[in-house]
């Protein structure tokens, strides 16, 4: 298997023969208060584990399921948040962007631009994304297969940027569910860039509660620890102290007082395994 390209974010690198690293946080900005707690509990478990740490949030979701659902602080707000996060806890930051107008503007804040899975493939979007200077994650779409992720790449590389990992979610199966061929990981990463797995929207059931989706928090731990056999380089999980009281995807989110627990599993396992760097039987 290929080692990926080293990437640069904030004060660590990913990829490579790099530690694995975290993407954690709420799903959205509910309030100030809220995210800078969770922030800061998150960042004191990952230093005790000796996880790299990137905080997520986004100040926007524009995908709700239903137009009155809670979408989030909007940029403004949301962008002085975030900026208060990272100067101080001094963790670097990632959120979603949805149009090419807002990525100037999020750049300046953030170190790492997110892609949402339904606009993988939004050519003008990656091509933004790439110039703006900082790291690019790009979330695969629930519709495409893993290789199908070499175009996206190529888009960002034309674009100018090395600056890469690639997040696999799940693949839709029928309707409202998702399932996650664990090949995907090994088959992204030798595209030459780090690769995470977000074990939160992995168990989410798109729309499965009608005007919101569901999910099926359960299978995280699971689906996690398979992850953590298969081969990848980080993990992405939305983490909120009480999910049932969350405002966007809820049913899927880890309890925050569990994330200890399920990082040192990872860990266990990673020991074992590293990041699946040793050739496949063939």
């Amino acid at each position: 298997m290929a080692q990926p390209t080293q990437v640069d974010i904030g004060p660590f690198s990913v990829g490579g023969s790099c530690p694995h690293f975290l993407i954690a946080g709420p799903c959205v900005i509910e309030s100030e208060k809220l995210v800078i707690e969770t922030a800061a509990a998150i960042a004191e478990i990952a230093k005790d584990l000796r996880i790299p740490y990137i905080f997520k949030a986004s100040y926007d979701k524009a995908n709700r399921t239903s137009i009155s659902s809670f979408r989030g602080l909007g940029i403004t707000e949301g962008l002085k948040i975030l900026k208060k996060i990272n100067r101080e806890l001094g963790v670097p930051i990632l959120t979603d962007i949805h149009e090419v107008h807002d990525v100037s503007q999020v750049a300046e804040i953030v170190d790492v631009l997110q892609i949402p899975a339904f606009l993988c493939r939004q050519t003008d979007l990656l091509s933004a994304a790439a110039k703006s200077g900082r790291v690019v994650n790009v979330k695969k779409g629930q519709f495409l297969s893993p290789w199908d992720m070499a175009n996206v790449v190529h888009k960002l590389q034309e674009a100018g940027t090395r600056k890469i990992f690639l997040t696999e979610r799940g693949a839709s199966f029928g309707y409202q569910n998702l399932v996650v061929d664990m090949r995907s990981l090994p088959v992204m990463r030798n595209l030459g860039y780090p690769v995470v797995f977000d074990a939160t929207h992995s168990v989410q059931l798109p729309g499965g509660g009608g005007t919101v989706s569901s999910g099926q928090r359960e299978f995280v731990a699971p689906l996690a620890r398979a992850a953590a056999a298969a081969g990848c380089d980080g993990f992405f999980m939305e983490v909120h102290p009480r999910p049932e009281e969350a405002l966007s995807d809820g049913p899927n989110m880890i309890r925050l007082s569990q994330l200890r627990g399920l990082l040192e599993q990872l860990q266990a396992i990673w020991q074992v395994t590293g990041k699946g760097e040793i050739s496949p039987l063939t």
